[in-house]
């Protein structure tokens, strides 16, 4: 590992943690402050992808307000593989802080985070966002 490659994982581990706590607190434009200009995000719902900052901006616009109050989340598994420009980390996290009671408590996401280095900043140039499906199958 290089220092230029240790540097910029820290940078990206600081990317998530920043992008994290915006999203904790509602900050719209922290959220959006991550993102690159050509975002192309793929999340747990509808629609299939959003292209384009401003795409993503109205998703946020519409989901933040649905979102109950959280304190922070719980990360776990964070890897992150750089190569020059580009670097791929993926995680899984759950929001912490909230009611007992709120479903969100039992929800796991996994998330993916394709970044790109423009200049001394790293961006989210695409985010996938996804929750295990875990059919109940009965055997008959």
């Amino acid at each position: 590992m290089t220092m230029t490659t240790t540097q910029s994982e820290t940078q990206i581990r600081q990317l998530i943690d920043d992008h994290t706590r915006a999203i904790c607190t509602k900050n719209l434009d922290q959220i959006m402050a991550h993102y690159a200009p050509n975002i192309v995000l793929f999340d747990m719902k509808p629609p299939l992808a959003l292209n384009g900052i401003d795409a993503c901006r109205q998703m946020w616009e519409t989901c933040l307000p649905c979102m109950p109050a959280i304190s922070g989340t719980e990360q776990r598994e964070l890897r992150i593989t750089i190569s020059g420009d580009l670097a791929l980390a993926h995680w899984i996290s759950r929001f912490t802080g909230i009611e007992p009671d709120h479903p969100a408590t039992q929800m796991w996401l996994r998330l993916t985070a394709a970044c790109q280095r423009n200049g001394d900043e790293w961006q989210i140039v695409h985010e996938h966002v996804s929750i295990p499906f875990a059919p109940d199958i009965h055997s008959d």
